[in-house]
């Protein structure tokens, strides 16, 4: 066990065949949604992109239904951002990565001192009460909380809510072509269903090794925002695979997930902002070398649209609308041949159709 040696092209071939970016899938929204353990969703139009770039024949309209019908939330969950999961993923999931957004509490440098010392029972029941009847923005509880609360600054109680209650953020927001500001709404009252009384870590960690393995427990860790699950996959090791990989932690692996062989071709990708492909593993260096990652994760906590050739990140993109086309602008990170670039801008004229398709002209062209 852990004998065998995975180089980080093997692993970004398994990460990638997991994710449905070596070939597009047949299933469902869905469905895919389920098995990526959800979508990274601080903005409401990544999903959909991260959608696109795995399914055969996407259209936004369907997840755009999905959240109307109460089959998928937006809700904080994983690493405390917003996620797209399916309401069954959130009602175990939420409870599960409930012990972060309570250390968040303490540790939040913006709000940690206005919630010092405060009854967060007292708090969250307040919460409770403001959504009972009506969804509400964040803004337009913290005059009502401040009103409960004297002398308390209304963003940070505002802030404590939204890490003590379960709270979806319920549609427009969200919805392709239309949004607005985040009204929240109890998770149970909206999906009709309560919490799970026994959310599984064991599950919820053979899951995420499903969509995103070989893993390390700080991989683990990185993805879920969670500590200590190098104990709970030591007490699963009996029934996963165990690998080497360049880098030296042990990575765990489901035994029947797919292991692509190294040279397997990796087509052309266009990635959505925020992919939670590149944010899911604390070595990056299966998809992207550090010096690039620099360039896609931007300071003000950006992560733009990336662009994978071969396996790799190569590129990012940038969206422009005009009053006659969409362009889309493409900076190259690395050489990237003509065959490739040939590639790249067959997959960003699909981009631009499904994102623009009313638009009278689409253009793809490089930068820099």
């Amino acid at each position: 066990m852990g004998s065998e040696r995975m180089s980080n092209r093997a692993l970004g071939r398994a990460t990638l065949a997991r994710q449905s970016l070596l070939s597009r899938s047949d299933t469902s929204a869905l469905d895919m949604i389920e098995h990526l353990c959800g979508l990274q969703a601080q903005a409401p139009a990544p999903p959909y992109f991260a959608l696109w770039a795995r399914l055969t024949r996407f259209r936004a309209e369907s997840l755009s239904d999905l959240i109307e019908n109460r089959a998928v939330v937006r809700i904080v969950a994983m690493r405390g951002t917003v996620f797209a999961l399916s309401a069954p993923d959130a009602l175990s999931f939420r409870p599960l990565t409930q012990p972060l957004l309570d250390r968040d509490l303490h540790t939040n440098t913006q709000y940690r001192s206005s919630l010092d010392g405060i009854d967060l029972g007292a708090l969250a029941d307040a919460g409770r009460e403001l959504v009972r009847d009506e969804p509400r923005t964040q803004s337009q509880m913290r005059p009502l909380l401040e009103e409960r609360f004297p002398g308390r600054d209304g963003a940070a109680l505002a802030h404590g809510v939204r890490g003590l209650v379960p709270m979806v953020q319920v549609p427009p927001r969200g919805l392709w072509g239309r949004s607005g500001q985040p009204a929240l709404s109890m998770l149970e009252s909206w999906v009709g269903r309560p919490l799970s009384a026994a959310p599984s870590i064991d599950t919820m960690l053979l899951r995420y090794l499903a969509a995103f393995g070989p893993a390390s427990a700080r991989d683990a860790q990185a993805w879920s925002g969670l500590t200590r699950l190098g104990e709970v996959l030591d007490r699963l090791r009996p029934e996963l695979r165990v690998f080497a990989g360049e880098s030296g932690p042990e990575l765990f692996d489901l035994p029947d997930a797919p292991r692509p062989d190294p040279g397997t071709p990796a087509p052309v990708r266009i990635l959505a902002p925020f992919d939670n492909v590149l944010l899911s593993h604390a070595d990056r260096g299966r998809l992207l070398d550090d010096d690039v990652r620099k360039k896609i994760f931007t300071q003000n906590g950006i992560i733009k649209p990336a662009v994978l050739v071969n396996g790799r990140v190569a590129a990012f993109t940038t969206t422009v609308v005009e009053k006659s086309r969409a362009v889309l602008d493409v900076e190259p990170l690395a050489n990237i041949a003509k065959t490739h670039r040939t590639a790249i801008e067959a997959e960003g004229r699909r981009l631009l159709k499904f994102a623009h398709p009313d638009a009278p002209e689409r253009v793809v062209r490089f930068t820099g």
